[in-house]
């Protein structure tokens, strides 16, 4: 027997989309610093902890480092 043949569509529709959200999440931020000016040694530090901590480290990003941007 197949896995697929167990699992309902439902299932597999879900874990699609929880396995895109933890892919796609640390992409967008890591997009996000690289597009983007901060201060000092900022962007490196963001960086880091993207690649290091990919889930926690974006929603930190997302929810505190968008703050520390320079916009111009």
């Amino acid at each position: 027997m197949n896995l697929l043949s167990f699992m309902a569509s439902g299932e597999l529709l879900f874990i699609s989309f929880i396995t895109v959200f933890i892919v796609l999440l640390p992409l967008l931020a890591l997009i996000s610093v690289v597009k983007n000016k901060f201060e000092g040694n900022d962007k490196i530090v963001w960086l880091l902890i993207i690649l290091f901590l990919p889930f926690l480290g974006s929603i930190l990003y997302f929810f505190i480092g968008r703050n520390k941007r320079i916009i111009h």
